[in-house]
């Protein structure tokens, strides 16, 4: 019970948080221009100074630790390709724009803005930290097979900005760090921990401002219920119902099925806008799956802790 509480306290703060940037962009406080560079601050610097401040703690890089952390990469992997093809297969009866939308959506999921904050509150800067490899093969699928629903796709291009995504170079940076045989001087390290703070504020500012375009008017369509239902709930008690049965360490049980419940990306709205597809449809399943993810997390988070 102590556990539901606990992240059912966390949605709401994180649910309070998005209001104040759903007010912020209503009352243009914060503008499409400032939220742009909300968003730069926050995945160029924030997210990765989140990322090697979990490296930063008594972790022990053993044999068992660098097993976790292959096989949250193998998992991860897995679930991507997995999206990857049955996306074509589960919105199929979907007109163009709004399958390529959908498709996206299970291909990018919010697992930085949103899923950064969960992982860090639940399970703290291990959760952070395998969270961070999750995100390898999300970031790589996002820029081959999620870019290519909606446009032609350079491979080497999308290559580059992989390895070069500051999100990425953090992991290794971590890691390097985590190796040394010495610890960071305090005029490093927290400046690097402060500014990881930021994270869950700013994350959830910009969430909100994003939201505050949705239509309401044709919010809750079947079509964007649907989505919701595959990406917050089936999706991920499938995951959950695999990875009961292979063994693996429970809290990259726990991470992965809590990372397969995240809202859409709001990268799906930006790219379907870009691209000329059904922008509006994109807003419409951000906004409703990270709204129903209030409630979906929390019972996910209680089904992994307790089953």
């Amino acid at each position: 019970m102590d556990f539901v509480i606990r992240v059912f306290n966390l949605q709401i703060a994180l649910f309070l948080l998005i209001a104040v940037g759903f007010i912020a962009a209503k009352t243009k406080i914060i503008t499409p221009v400032s939220r742009k560079s909300l968003s730069d601050i926050l995945i160029l610097i924030v997210l990765p100074c989140n990322t090697v401040a979990s490296f930063l703690g008594n972790i022990a890089a053993d044999k068992e630790f660098a097993t976790d952390c292959l096989l949250a990469l193998v998992i991860s992997a897995a679930i991507q390709i997995t999206v990857t093809f049955a996306g074509r297969f589960l919105f199929a009866k979907m007109d163009t724009d709004k399958k390529n939308v959908c498709s996206y959506g299970m291909i990018c999921s919010n697992s930085s803005f949103i899923g950064m904050p969960v992982a860090e509150a639940l399970y703290g800067s291990m959760g952070v930290l395998f969270t961070s490899i999750f995100q390898i093969p999300i970031r790589f699928t996002m820029w081959t097979a999620g870019l290519a629903l909606f446009t032609n796709v350079d491979r080497k291009a999308a290559f580059r900005k992989l390895v070069t995504h500051p999100c990425i170079i953090a992991i290794f940076v971590g890691f390097a760090v985590m190796l040394l045989p010495f610890k960071l001087p305090v005029f490093i390290s927290n400046p690097i921990v402060t500014v990881s703070r930021c994270t869950t504020p700013l994350s959830m500012l910009v969430i909100g401002s994003i939201l505050s375009e949705a239509d309401f008017r044709t919010l809750f369509s079947k079509k964007v219920l649907y989505f919701s239902f595959i990406r917050l709930i089936a999706f991920p008690l499938l995951v959950y119902a695999i990875l009961r049965l292979t063994g693996v360490n429970p809290l990259l049980v726990s991470i992965a099925v809590i990372m397969s419940g995240m809202p859409a990306g709001s990268t799906a709205s930006i790219l379907a806008d870009k691209y000329d597809s059904d922008a509006l449809f994109a807003s419409q399943i951000i906004f409703v799956s990270t709204l129903i993810s209030i409630f979906t997390i929390p019972v996910l988070g209680y089904l992994v802790e307790n089953l």
